[in-house]
């Protein structure tokens, strides 16, 4: 059986945790249906307010507010069942509000990536919600770690490690991921358990590890959790569901690539990405960079007099449907997703597919 697991005094019935994907694409209504299925349910907090009619007049209260919308969505769905996540990119301007927003919405764990979240206990201090680092190293979590049990006297609750095969923003140099000169999370997840081990020791208590990256079938889960990891996190596979918030369009786009469709992409972020390479993607490519008007500010790294294009608007014009004049984020396994279907049957197939596996070794 694909047991439980327990973070910090919450309880995570199924061992699944759906990644957070913005701008829009893992919202209220997939996250409440993961919930339903008993997985961790994520929202991503970049720009969940998109959809608002002041977004480009008041961006910050309209994403504010739409994180808390979609927060009592996905709970609205899933009654008791399952935890729930907000996915925070430490990347983001407004990082310090949309974790305390996440906070005050009622979520039930904080997962954060996209550069080191060295401060997040700070924000979540005197709150129950269980705080997660990404990581792609050892080495990068043992600097979290240590911050963290030095300044704020704590340890993470549970961590993710995100390997070289996921999408979106990666957390690797993309010359390293060009000549393949990468850590496979096979090697990456006994270096960060062994790295946990004296905070476990320390704070009594066990510290969970999700792997992210690649995962595809419950096989994929099966080995992992063999290797010593208590769960997964997938992202790619939940895009071709009906209950994910982005458009249909978007959701085809994902169905429709093959495996050359896929590739690193350069993001103003200033992180290499993994993104379906359509005729967007060309274009920043071919046409050198597309001017940005009505700067939202709202990534760290993001200088829009010389940034290659507007990701905030890449990514709302392909959630939106106008999938060509977008970016589309998948990880290198979105080929083999070939049709659409709901999220209860995915994760009990998921389950079904762990537990065969785990069985027959």
């Amino acid at each position: 059986m694909l047991d439980s697991v327990s973070i910090n005094g919450k309880i995570l019935p199924v061992p699944i945790i759906q990644g957070g994907m913005g701008v829009g694409v893992s919202l209220g209504g997939l996250a409440g249906a993961v919930m339903k299925r008993g997985g961790m349910g994520v929202i991503s907090a970049a720009h969940p307010g998109y959809y608002r009619d002041d977004f480009y007049t008041d961006n910050y209260n309209a994403n504010i507010r739409g994180l808390k919308d979609e927060i009592a969505k996905a709970r609205q769905i899933a009654g008791e069942n399952g935890l729930l996540g907000v996915n925070i990119m430490v990347a983001g301007q407004e990082y310090e509000a949309m974790v305390k927003a996440a906070v005050e919405g009622g979520a039930d764990a904080i997962i954060s990536g996209a550069g080191l979240p060295l401060e997040l206990p700070k924000y979540t201090a005197d709150s129950q919600v269980l705080i997660a680092p990404i990581v792609s190293s050892a080495r990068r979590l043992k600097l979290i770690a240590r911050r963290w049990d030095t300044s704020y006297g704590t340890a993470p609750d549970f961590v993710v490690i995100e390997g070289s095969l996921a999408g979106g923003h990666l957390g690797f140099k993309k010359e390293d991921l060009i000549g393949g000169n990468i850590q496979p999370l096979e090697e990456i997840l006994p270096q960060v358990l062994r790295e946990l081990k004296p905070y476990e020791e320390k704070y009594a208590r066990k510290i969970p590890v999700f792997v992210a990256g690649g995962i595809f079938d419950g096989a994929d889960i099966a080995k992992f959790i063999k290797l010593g990891a208590s769960g997964v996190q997938m992202a790619t596979r939940f895009i071709a569901t009906y209950e994910c918030d982005a458009h249909p369009a978007f959701k085809q786009a994902v169905i429709d690539c093959r495996k050359e469709d896929i590739g690193l992409v350069k993001s103003p972020a200033g992180l290499p990405g993994r993104a379906v390479r359509n005729s967007f993607i060309q274009k920043t490519e071919n046409a050198g960079n597309i001017k940005v008007t009505n700067c939202l500010h709202c990534m760290k790294p993001c200088n829009p007099d010389d940034t290659c294009y507007c990701i905030t608007r890449a990514l709302i014009n392909a959630v939106k449907g106008n999938v060509d004049n977008g970016l589309v984020f998948v990880g290198a396994n979105a080929w083999r997703v070939d049709r659409l279907g709901h999220v209860d049957r995915l994760m009990k197939q998921l389950v079904s597919e762990c537990e065969k596996a785990l069985e027959e070794n």
